[in-house]
């Protein structure tokens, strides 16, 4: 009966299958984290980036590149100016710059009642807005080659 038993176990000692396991687990969880934080974000072979100003001021706003069929790629501009187009198709390009929603004459708030706390300012310095005619295409006069490869285009607007 001894011999029926022992056919069915493996023949290390007891408990040492399990720490295997476990170590190889732990090995391989390590690996993992390893390979996954040691990888940079590769920054894409084609790109389009600068700054978009009104006078000497960044714009605060939307950045399109129009192409001729119709399509458009946008991205934010964010708060010093700057934008970034990642992967652009290659050609000539419409460019239009919107401003952000709400964006306007600044709104006068109301007196604040005696001993009412203050309010905390929302957003910071949003940027200048840009003139209209920037986001009409029939409007816009600015245009732009994408050709491939990293490409810097500021932009400098004019009221």
């Amino acid at each position: 009966m001894r011999n029926l038993i022992h056919l069915g176990t493996s023949r290390c000692p007891a408990g040492s299958r399990g720490r295997s396991w476990v170590a190889l687990s732990v090995a391989l969880s390590v690996l993992v984290l390893v390979a996954g934080c040691s990888k940079k974000e590769k920054e894409p072979a084609d790109n389009v980036s600068g700054k978009v100003l009104l006078g000497d001021q960044p714009v605060a706003g939307t950045l399109v590149f129009l192409y001729p069929d119709g399509k458009d790629v946008s991205t934010p501009i964010k708060g010093d100016g700057s934008y970034r187009v990642d992967n652009p198709p290659k050609g000539k390009v419409k460019i239009l710059v919107k401003g952000m929603l709400g964006a306007g004459p600044p709104v006068i708030a109301p007196p604040k009642a005696s001993g009412a706390p203050d309010l905390p300012k929302m957003g910071g310095d949003a940027g200048a807005t840009p003139p209209a005619k920037y986001s009409d295409p029939q409007k816009s006069e600015l245009t732009f080659e994408v050709t491939g490869g990293k490409q810097i285009n500021d932009i400098t607007l004019k009221p």
